[in-house]
């Protein structure tokens, strides 16, 4: 049993990934060729967003975003000290101030009271984390930035495909609510590629023409340099195989989400266990199974998981405040205390599009003899 199954969905769709990658070498198109603008204009049409950025990888995407909102070195931006370190890790390369706040007990997501309560005279945005495949509270959100005149870049990279309902507006899509979307095509993503790759978001005209341009050298006509920029882009092979997996992207989903319903069906009712919660204001494409596990036993059940040969990971050991990278006066020991309660009981499940109902059947099994040992 795996993670995240990745050969088995290959060999599913190999055909069409197949045919895909040598109609690359055919060309030789190998960067910025036909499958680049094919891949972007499906995803823009699959997210109904305006325009859609493709560049190297999730974390230049989110660099990319601070850097096309003209952030100044002692800007703050806040977000989530419960997330992977590129949110960031990001901000700090680029001599911003990242101001590191609480999620939400239930599902992990950025917390709209202390985001609000976390404002200064230097904040100039904040980065929402749709984490482990739900969305973050966006109307709320979107609310705050606006009274505040702040930018919203949402970092999308575990939950592409999810949808949130925006009050009256009705639902769209992660990553097309704030002014940029940022995401990650890393290979155990929902929609994944065989290597490095990631893409923004914008239904701004004048905010694409600046990503476009920052992510090809600040550049917009060959050798004339408007800007500084980087260089960062999706190779053609990675965008072949990607507009490939996007036409499966829903079939993914469902096959998530059934997989997600049969542990919530079996895994209810354990003492101490507590099983993902679902927002009903988003949809959910269940990149982790996480489950929330009380009273000290976390590591116990990981350890006797393990003994059988079942995969599970924590998401994430150590918050950001907790990191020597980031750690500073202002958040002593204690000062998140949700957030360091999370990183002490969560426990990610295998979760993949692949999984069988005998390894489901396998680790929920398994789950129950430990709780009626211990």
């Amino acid at each position: 049993m795996q993670m995240v199954d990745l050969k088995t969905q290959y060999e599913k769709i190999k055909e069409e990934v197949n045919a895909g990658i040598q109609e690359v070498l055919d060309t030789s198109a190998f960067i910025q060729g036909p499958a680049v603008k094919r891949f972007q204009e499906n995803l823009e049409r699959y997210l109904d967003v305006k325009h859609v950025i493709p560049c190297a990888n999730g974390t230049d995407a989110l660099q990319i975003a601070m850097m096309a909102l003209d952030l100044q070195p002692g800007d703050e931006v806040i977000t989530a000290s419960f997330t992977y370190v590129a949110t960031a890790e990001v901000l700090a390369l680029l001599g911003l101030k990242p101001v590191l706040v609480e999620v939400y007990l239930d599902d992990f997501t950025l917390n709209v009271e202390a985001v609000e309560a976390a404002i200064g005279p230097k904040t100039k945005a904040i980065v929402p984390v749709h984490l482990f495949g739900q969305g973050a509270r966006m109307p709320q959100l979107m609310e705050v930035a606006r009274k505040h005149k702040l930018f919203v870049i949402e970092d999308t990279a575990q939950a592409i495909g999810a949808k949130y309902k925006m009050n009256d507006n009705g639902w769209k899509a992660l990553g097309t609510i704030g002014d940029i979307g940022c995401t990650s095509f890393f290979p155990s993503k929902n929609l994944g590629c065989y290597g490095d790759g990631g893409a923004l978001y914008t239904n701004n005209d004048e905010l694409a023409g600046r990503i476009r341009m920052i992510a090809n050298h600040g550049q917009k006509v060959k050798y004339h340099h408007e800007v500084i920029g980087v260089n960062s882009r999706l190779d053609t092979l990675q965008a072949a195989i990607l507009d490939v997996k996007l036409k499966h992207l829903d079939e993914y989903a469902e096959a998530r989400n059934k997989a997600a319903n049969y542990y919530d069906k079996h895994l209810a009712g354990i003492p101490g266990l507590t099983t993902p919660v679902r927002n009903a204001n988003s949809t959910h494409v269940f990149h982790q199974y996480t489950l929330k596990i009380a009273n000290g036993k976390r590591d116990a059940l990981k350890d006797f998981l393990g003994k059988w040969e079942i995969p599970t990971m924590v998401y994430y050991p150590l918050p950001l405040h907790h990191q020597n990278a980031f750690k500073n006066e202002a958040y002593p020991i204690g000062s998140m205390p949700i957030t360091e309660k999370l990183v002490e009981e969560v426990l990610s499940l295998p979760m993949h599009t692949e999984l069988s109902e005998s390894e489901l059947e396998l680790v929920v099994g398994k789950i129950r003899e430990f709780f009626s040992q211990n």
